[in-house]
């Protein structure tokens, strides 16, 4: 599952399933004080990365079968 979230200065896009993310991804998410839930974070429009943008979200559905929580 994921989710738009737009805040004063950005635009969040989080993603529920992030412990079923590879790492590769770290770099671009942000997880804030959250324990489950990480987010590409947008200031404008130019900061988008198509290709990462689209493979997260390839990745994602994926993977949208193994659940809330990574087990085992």
């Amino acid at each position: 599952m994921c989710y738009i979230n737009k805040t004063k200065d950005y635009v969040d896009v989080g993603f529920w399933h992030s412990a079923h993310l590879s790492k590769k991804w770290d770099a671009y998410l942000v997880s804030e004080k959250r324990k489950v839930v990480k987010s590409l974070r947008y200031k404008t429009l130019d900061d988008i990365d198509d290709a990462i943008f689209i493979s997260i979200l390839k990745e994602v559905e994926g993977g949208k079968e193994k659940g809330f929580y990574k087990k085992g």
